[in-house]
């Protein structure tokens, strides 16, 4: 269902009402209804209780245990990462991953995750912080998080993609 959104915001030059409903209505389908309701209740009341940064550190906190109970394995190339990290992120309907080179660090877009989908418009400002915890775990299992750092570089757009960097701290 993902790639058909990312299809639709190649497709359309100009953004439309028409789109952006589309790519809202298919981007909402992320997430089982039956789980919709007992989440977004679920985060609405901890933000109401935390300030953002201790629930930013929450999401990241959870990140780590989720990537220390789905370790990705070792790893010769970046295109081999990529693809077990892609495997694992496929294997739970959160989308996947790209992971580039760049001259002073390595860029992670995470394509299609179901966060605002499950969690509600308003956790795009924590809960990107889940992602970042899962890469900083995985990148620590390959030792490149030992001396470097992934942090978001962009807000979660309407498909839930995202963007990180990976570079020193």
């Amino acid at each position: 269902m993902c790639i058909q959104l990312l299809e639709l915001q190649i497709e359309a030059n100009e953004r439309s009402p028409v789109h952006d409903s589309v790519i809202e209505y298919l981007s909402d389908q992320q997430c089982s209804r039956q789980w919709k309701l007992f989440l977004r209740v679920w985060a609405e009341e901890l933000s109401s209780q935390w300030t953002l940064a201790e629930f930013q550190n929450f999401m990241g906190r959870l990140g780590t245990r989720f990537a220390r109970q789905i370790p990705i394995g070792p790893c010769q190339t970046l295109d081999d990462l990529q693809l077990a990290m892609s495997r694992v992120w496929m294997d739970a309907d959160w989308g996947w991953v790209a992971l580039e080179q760049q001259q002073d660090h390595l860029r992670i877009r995470h394509f299609c995750a179901p966060l605002r989908a499950a969690l509600g418009d308003e956790s795009s400002v924590w809960s990107p912080a889940f992602l970042e915890g899962v890469y900083q775990e995985w990148f620590a299992q390959t030792q490149a998080g030992e001396t470097l750092r992934v942090s978001q570089v962009t807000a979660p757009d309407a498909a839930g993609s995202v963007e990180f960097q990976l570079a020193r701290a």
